[in-house]
């Protein structure tokens, strides 16, 4: 069972878990002894927490920095500890210690009180789901074990706790140094009848195996084998929750592809039938469907996960630079990486006094608010009350991660961020005196984006050029541009989402750009998905697009306005009387 230990700094959290260590005979033979003699040599007091500090510039400040992880076993079971740090500079580590914690040991100084990060990590607790959790007011010895210090801030922080929904299994009075109420019951507070730390911790329920809920599966990546006659293409990952079996019929989300399971694939081992949580795997799909890393198979016989534009989340926010309004983010959110932008705070929250404030335009250093964050491709996930895994994620800024949070809904809604910004951008436009059917009666066309996708090496340039060469010594007025143009300052390595999302953000307004002047734009895209095609065609609005498919198309909202196999002189014609067939090129006779 996972525990993270949490607290205001030097509040006694590493004392706790040394003692914890050694009382129960979880350390390694000679391991205190060590640590004893050591302590001896460099003349310095023989602390518990010396236990767990393993790290010099920890042992100097005598402050936990990083989260360190120790195991201990009691007569019910197996304990993973994780040490959390309680310096405020290093709440990011806190959270990451205890994201996937179980259940919770907060340490509260009995003479220090309730400080600033007893409540922030509070909050945290409860922000990440931890409902179960113990308060230890530590340090009983320096206020010579008064029960009424005890009562007070038992009082004073479960009125806290009662405001954020969490119910503590136990407020207990502790001495960590002198172990006191660690694994058995002290003689110097005869007057608390409660249990010991031990006593709690094998109280709390094992978390339940998430083999109960709903499949999810994100895609971490898809290998593609061809040696020794292997056509097999496998999709990897980890089952975060539920089961899946060969035959299961999944969808792929937000692509809403289908297939149903071939088989399941093990690394050096006969392939199982079946498969459940927490197992990394891979799959072989009986319809060889084209997906991305960074989707969500689902099963199509249960809840599938959400598909949005919109989330609305808590957030909370650890970069010294503040999270502005209209900035684009990175986000992480199970396997999938997608821009965001933050378009609206409802209030932001004191985490340490629990006071809020409205109308704020940015959100500060270790502030927690209440946000809409809104992307213009659409995301997968669940709201993490319901599927954690599924619903928690991080912010980064600058390739660093700079904030996290969880989702509390998400609507099931169309790209209204690309259709606010078209809104704006047209109220904004100055617009030629030229209307559009001037332009088309002078050039004898119609403006449009020819759109030419598919896979990578399927010589879709060739005929994006050859297009334009054909269509110019026509006399149409026409603009080729490839995928591989540098659009300024984006770099031609598509890999990274952000950039690709900006290229095609960008790619969309060119291409409005040239459509509004009456030109035929022609460009390429490898691998362009519904959604994207549906985000250029947005920001390309009021003007028309036509998409042409080299090879096969694997697209499942908006099928192509032509598909060809492969580029020659007649997938050249076939493009040219699609031009004609739908007006965008006419020829007059007389």
């Amino acid at each position: 069972m996972n525990i993270v230990v949490i607290g205001h700094v030097d509040h006694g959290k590493s004392t706790v878990i040394g003692r914890l260590l050694a009382d129960t005979h979880s350390l390694p033979e000679g391991k205190l002894e060590s640590v004893k003699a050591q302590c001896v040599r460099h003349a310095r007091p023989f602390e518990y927490a010396f236990l767990l500090d393993a790290l010099k510039d920890e042992q100097a400040q005598g402050i936990t920095i990083d989260s360190a992880r120790c195991f201990f076993r009691s007569n019910k079971r197996e304990y993973i500890i994780i040490d959390a740090p309680g310096h405020i500079e290093f709440l990011k580590n806190m959270i990451s210690g205890a994201a996937r914690a179980e259940a919770g040991l907060l340490i509260i100084d009995a003479k220090e009180g309730i400080q600033e990060n007893s409540r922030r990590h509070g909050y945290m607790v409860s922000m990440l789901g931890i409902r179960q959790l113990a308060v230890c007011i530590n340090k009983m010895d320096l206020v010579d074990y008064d029960q009424e210090v005890y009562e007070r801030i038992k009082t004073e922080y479960g009125q806290f706790l009662s405001q954020i929904h969490i119910a503590p299994a136990a407020f207990i009075p502790i001495s960590a140094r002198g172990g006191d109420l660690i694994t058995g019951p002290s003689e110097r507070m005869g007057w608390y009848g409660g249990s010991s730390v031990l006593e709690i911790l094998d109280r709390f329920e094992k978390e339940p195996m998430r083999i109960d809920k709903a499949l999810r599966f994100p895609v971490q990546d898809i290998y593609k084998f061809t040696a020794n006659n292997d056509d097999r293409r496998i999709v990897s990952g980890r089952i975060e929750t539920g089961s899946v079996a060969v035959g299961d019929e999944v969808i792929f989300l937000p692509s809403r592809k289908r297939s149903r399971i071939a088989s399941i694939e093990g690394f050096n081992v006969p392939p199982p039938q079946s498969a459940h949580a927490g197992q990394s795997i891979g799959i072989t799909l009986e319809t060889q469907i084209y997906i991305k890393p960074g989707e969500i198979m689902c099963k199509v016989d249960q809840e599938p996960a959400t598909i949005t534009t919109q989330l609305k989340a808590n957030l909370f926010w650890l970069s010294s630079q503040p999270m502005v309004m209209n900035k684009q983010y990175k986000m992480k959110i199970a396997n999938a990486s997608v821009s965001v932008w933050l378009t609206e705070i409802f209030n932001v929250l004191d985490a340490s006094e629990l006071k809020t404030s409205q109308n704020r335009t940015q959100i500060e250093r270790h502030d927690v608010a209440e946000v809409t964050l809104e992307s213009l491709r659409p995301i997968a996930c669940d709201e993490a009350s319901i599927i954690a895994q599924t619903g928690r994620f991080v912010i980064i800024d600058n390739y660093e991660i700079a904030g996290g949070g969880v989702v509390l809904s998400a609507a099931s809604t169309s790209n209204s961020l690309a259709q606010d910004h078209v809104h704006k951008r047209e109220q904004a436009w100055t617009r030629s005196a030229l209307t559009p059917s001037t332009r088309a009666n002078r050039y004898n066309q119609r403006s449009v984006v020819v759109m030419i996708t598919g896979e990578a090496g399927m010589r879709k340039q060739q005929l994006g050029k050859a297009l334009e060469e054909y269509l110019f010594h026509c006399g149409r007025v026409v603009y080729y541009l490839g995928m591989s143009n540098t659009l300024a300052g984006i770099d031609s390595d598509m890999k990274d989402t952000l950039q690709r999302d900006e290229f095609l953000r960008r790619l969309g307004e060119i291409a409005h750009l040239f459509t509004d002047a009456g030109v035929i734009f022609i460009t390429t895209v490898t691998d362009l998905d519904d959604y994207e095609l549906e985000l250029i065609e947005t920001l390309n609005q009021p003007n028309e697009l036509l998409v042409i498919h080299v090879g096969e198309s694997r697209y499942v909202q908006r099928q192509p306005d032509l598909r060809i196999d492969y580029v020659d002189l007649e997938s050249l014609g076939r493009v040219h009387d699609l031009l004609q067939s739908k007006r965008y090129i006419v020829d007059y006779q007389i």
